[in-house]
């Protein structure tokens, strides 16, 4: 399975201490080399950072139609504009995205689009976790995830944990 990751799954999902669960779910993650350099050369350690530069089921890979990456660039970030184009150019089955406006654009173009809170509910079914609830709460807590009460309760019923 081709899966593309942008930074906040990955950072979100390490910073918890389950980055593996990509691993587990997926084998291999492919991120483009503008999500590498968010992470790796930040300036400061982001959680996930070492990772992406040392486990081999984390590859990178350089961008190709940099026409889309401009044309994406005006309303999204770059990770976020290079995840989009680098899932389009490897007809990839899965892009893992998190925040709405790159979701929406990736469906846009047809893209199998999931964020970590679908990760975790997927990982949930195949039973490589027990609960997604605390993992969500540690999100919150320990990521500063962002997560809106509808979607919250939505993710706890999806889990069968209300």
């Amino acid at each position: 399975m081709t899966v593309v990751s942008n930074t906040s799954p990955i950072t979100n999902l390490a910073g918890i201490g389950y980055l593996a669960l990509l691993k587990d779910l997926y084998g291999t993650i492919t991120i483009p080399v503008g999500v590498f350099n968010e992470m790796a050369r930040i300036g400061k350690v982001v959680p996930g950072a070492l990772e992406v530069q040392t486990l081999p089921w984390i590859n990178s890979c350089e961008v190709q139609d940099l026409d889309r990456v401009r044309e994406l660039r005006s309303v999204l970030d770059l990770g976020e504009a290079e995840a989009i184009a680098l899932a389009l150019e490897l007809s990839t089955e899965l892009l893992l995205l998190d925040e709405r406006p790159g979701r929406q654009l990736a469906q846009q173009f047809g893209l199998s689009v999931t964020g970590v809170l679908g990760v975790l509910l997927e990982a949930k079914a195949k039973q490589l976790i027990g609960q997604v609830k605390p993992l969500m709460e540690q999100l919150v807590s320990d990521m500063n995830f962002r997560i809106g009460q509808p979607l919250y309760q939505g993710v706890l019923e999806l889990a069968d944990e209300v």
